[in-house]
């Protein structure tokens, strides 16, 4: 075996089938459990690459070039060589020459999911596929009936659902066309491929795409030609799967519908629902989440098939298909609302890094996490508004942990009094935690978010107070305040990146910040009466930090950009958008304290 350019430490191998020669590239150990990655249209082995070398550290990696792509032989004549049934022969030979004796874990991505739904629903593969994780590829047959249920009874939203994806599958129709997708693909739109992707994927140039992408395009126009026609209208009855499937739904898919997966469960019984905030070429672009979630469903498998207590490769909590596997950190992590955010990532499947000034309590946020759900979990003791310690955190975290996919930069003290009772040892303190600990963690993290160049989010927690005045409140309102423009800042420089940025505005919120605020200019009798009092006050509302927690999730889902979250936060907001006269008015107000 010679070793393959573009791949380090790949060896190479050629596979004969039904007289096609096929290029099949393997990594790392032979005898441990194998996956094969099938590549789509209209890609070569190559854009597995960066995942594939992620995986080669735990299993035996296998990638090979379809029929009449990159260095495999094309079909003669091409009409009628690239029919499902056909690759279903390649898949057998490929899976025979490089684990005989055990069945292989499968994914696919694009027209590699396509054809690898075929392989994991016929009957004359089964027992040689372990398991299936399919992304941005559908199956024909599934495909046929979904529109077919749809055609039978027309209701407005099933009409809606067949032209948004008819308006999707536009490419479709013009692959259909004879000589002229040969044409564009052998002249201009070959060479531009590179530039397209880079522009409208964020696709980072590389080893992908390959010099034979021009002639791996004309060749795979045959791949719908042969296939899309006959299987949408007539799409088998029995295509059910017969391995466990992993099905991962780029939500910015410009090609595939969400809807299109609706029903999936109908035909694959236990189906692992994962999302991503990402667009169609995941393989190059989210190579990381990619291969964290490929590696635990094998993983399970394996174990399942081995007889052994298998580990749990789906969450349960409401955000499990977007979260799960993600590495999540969290600053003020040992109470309130960092504890109640770290276990709703948790819950929701996330790797937790629980950070906290307090040793213990990051340590029981961890501990707990793990409990409730996380994969995985690590505290960690920092003080955030210490810069030096921050920086060594975020060396520790992605040697050990990873880059963080998730950074909620929670952690805040508090501070009431009068401008004039304020002095400056108390803004100081104030702005090193609520302020520059929120610097510290956006600039550390997110530059490595920045530089891995595979997306993430950013959540800071500034106040309702941030735009609600208080005369009572300097110090702490103006820095929530600077927390708020901070990120609105912040997200429009990342915004072409990839990372969103939100700003989490709670009002009262029932947490132990009110029994540790500073009250500047009283004594320490009453500093302690008044603590006690705006506790009980808190108490009486009792806002839990779970609803806070639950509303952290739902704005990185939904990338949002500013979020109140208590009802008088929401008041508060839109008063100072449309009548912030009375909202000065009210800052006027003393406190009851």
């Amino acid at each position: 075996m010679a070793e393959l350019k573009g791949l380090a430490g790949a060896r190479e191998r050629w596979v004969s089938t039904g007289g096609i020669e096929l290029c099949v590239a393997e990594l790392g150990d032979p005898t441990r459990p194998t996956v094969v990655l099938v590549h789509g249209y209209p890609d070569s082995k190559e854009v597995w690459s960066q995942v594939a070398e992620r995986l080669a550290d735990r299993f035996h990696v296998v990638l090979y070039d379809v029929r009449g792509h990159g260095r495999s032989t094309a079909p003669t004549p091409l009409r009628g060589g690239f029919t499902l049934e056909k690759l279903t022969d390649d898949f057998l030979a490929v899976a025979d020459a490089v684990s005989p004796d055990e069945p292989v874990h499968l994914v696919g991505h694009d027209w590699g999911s396509v054809q690898s739904w075929e392989f994991a629903t016929v009957r004359r593969t089964e027992g040689r596929i372990a398991s299936f994780t399919s992304m941005s590829g559908p199956s024909l047959d599934h495909f046929g009936h979904w529109i077919k249920k749809r055609m039978a009874r027309p209701t407005p939203r099933r009409v809606g659902q067949l032209l948004g994806q008819g308006a999707k599958s536009w490419y479709v129709y013009m692959l259909h066309t004879p000589v002229l997708p040969e044409l564009a693909w052998r002249g201009p739109l070959g060479k531009r491929w590179p530039k397209i992707l880079e522009r409208m994927e964020k696709v980072p140039a590389g080893d992908y795409p390959t010099p034979s992408l021009p002639s791996d395009a004309a060749h795979g126009a045959w791949l719908y030609r042969d296939n899309v026609r006959a299987r949408l209208s007539r799409p088998r009855a029995d295509a059910y799967a017969h391995v466990p499937v992993q099905l991962v739904l780029p939500l910015g898919d410009i090609f595939l519908s969400e809807r299109l997966y609706d029903e999936l469960e109908l035909w694959a019984p236990g189906l692992v629902r994962r999302t991503l905030p990402a667009k169609h070429w995941v393989p190059r672009t989210r190579p990381d989440q990619l291969s964290a979630w490929i590696s635990e469903f094998v993983l399970a498998n394996e174990e399942r098939e081995a007889g052994m207590p298998a580990q749990r490769t789906k969450a349960t909590g409401k955000h499990a298909e977007r979260f799960g596997g993600q590495l999540v950190l969290v600053t003020g992590a040992g109470s309130g609302i960092g504890r109640a955010t770290a276990f709703a990532f948790a819950e929701a499947g996330a790797r937790v890094v629980a950070v906290d000034r307090d040793t213990e309590s990051a340590a029981r946020t961890a501990e707990m996490a793990q409990l409730i759900g996380a994969p995985q979990a690590w505290a960690e003791t920092v003080d955030v508004a210490d810069e030096q310690a921050m920086e060594k955190l975020a060396e520790k975290v992605a040697a050990e942990y990873g880059i963080v996919d998730v950074l909620v930069n929670n952690a805040g003290i508090g501070l009431s009094g009068s401008f004039f009772d304020t002095t400056p040892e108390d803004w100081k303190k104030v702005l090193d935690v609520n302020l520059w600990g929120v610097i510290h963690g956006c600039r550390l993290f997110g530059k490595q978010m920045a530089e891995r160049g595979q997306g993430g989010h950013i959540v800071n927690t500034a106040s309702a107070a941030a735009f609600q005045p208080s005369k009572a409140l300097p110090a702490y309102s103006t820095s929530k305040a600077a927390v708020l423009m901070l990120s609105e800042c912040l997200r429009a420089e990342l915004a072409g990146q990839g990372i969103g940025v939100s700003a989490i505005c709670p009002g009262l919120v029932n947490t132990n910040i009110t029994a540790t605020a500073r009250f500047a200019g009283v004594d320490a009798e009453e500093e302690k009466r008044r603590q006690k009092k705006s506790s009980r006050l808190y108490g009486l509302r009792n806002y839990p930090p779970e609803k806070v927690a639950d509303a952290i999730l739902t704005a990185v889902v939904r990338n949002q950009a500013v979020v109140p979250v208590t009802p008088e936060a929401r008041g508060a907001h839109l008063m100072s958008r449309f009548t912030p006269k009375a909202l000065r008015a009210v800052a006027r107000l003393e406190p009851p304290l």
